[in-house]
């Protein structure tokens, strides 16, 4: 595991501790954070995207990006799942710059998928039910900051359309008790550190995948057993 300079996630005290952690590499218990609310399984998209053939990509930016990495490196027809940031530049594009909040960045992972297996749409009722809590505003769980906003990088137009429909039907439908945050925004995505890839794979009983992360992926299994995968498609191990 690289040996980066590692921002905390939670409390100060815990995010120090994962660091040594990271950098002893090893993953290590550390004290639980606040497990998020369990997911549900959202109605579909009414509008469905008009999608050629080939693999296409999308970018989805829900808090900390080990889960939301993890839950769709799951999903069938999921190609790949890379751990980035999205919204802000080239330049700044680092963790330890990221995580200050002022380099307009999200967390946020950029999935590759085939339009045949799997659609947009469909990739949207998966990361609304079961990847975060779209209500909350610049914070999942423990973690706090725009850096953790809720947001969708579409790759095109068709998708942008898709994804502001779809919104719009959740916050019409009321399914969520208050309103989505979840914006859709434009933006380049650049690539996460390798320590941050398959992290959820990688660190099975690291306290904050276990009490954070792991419950997306088996809300995803129990809500979406015909669209979830045993195995994950994983970037240090790309599919044969």
């Amino acid at each position: 595991m690289t040996r980066e300079r590692f921002r905390p996630r939670t409390s100060r005290l815990v995010g120090g501790l994962a660091g040594l952690a990271l950098l002893a590499g090893a993953a290590l218990p550390l004290a639980p954070a606040a497990a998020e609310e369990g997911g549900q399984r959202l109605p579909e998209a009414a509008m469905t995207a008009k999608e050629g053939s080939g693999l296409r990509t999308a970018t989805f930016a829900g808090g900390c990006f080990w889960g939301v990495q993890g839950v769709f490196q799951h999903v069938k027809g999921v190609t790949n799942a890379v751990s980035g940031y999205a919204g802000g530049t080239r330049a700044s594009a680092r963790y330890d710059e990221v995580g200050t909040g002022r380099t307009a960045h999200a967390e946020a992972v950029q999935v590759t998928y085939d339009p045949a297996l799997v659609r947009y749409d469909e990739l949207l009722q998966i990361f609304f039910s079961v990847a975060l809590d779209p209500t909350e505003v610049n914070r999942q769980g423990p973690d706090t900051g725009p850096q953790y906003r809720s947001a969708l990088f579409p790759a095109d137009a068709e998708q942008a359309k898709v994804a502001k429909a779809y919104i719009a039907q959740l916050d019409g439908t009321k399914v969520f008790s208050k309103p989505i945050a979840t914006k859709v925004e434009s933006g380049a995505f650049y690539p996460a550190e390798a320590y941050h890839q398959d992290y959820m794979t990688l660190h099975p009983t690291n306290s904050y995948i276990a009490v954070n992360d792991a419950p997306k992926l088996r809300d995803l299994k129990t809500l979406f057993p015909e669209r979830a995968n045993a195995q994950p498609v994983l970037v240090g191990r790309p599919p044969a």
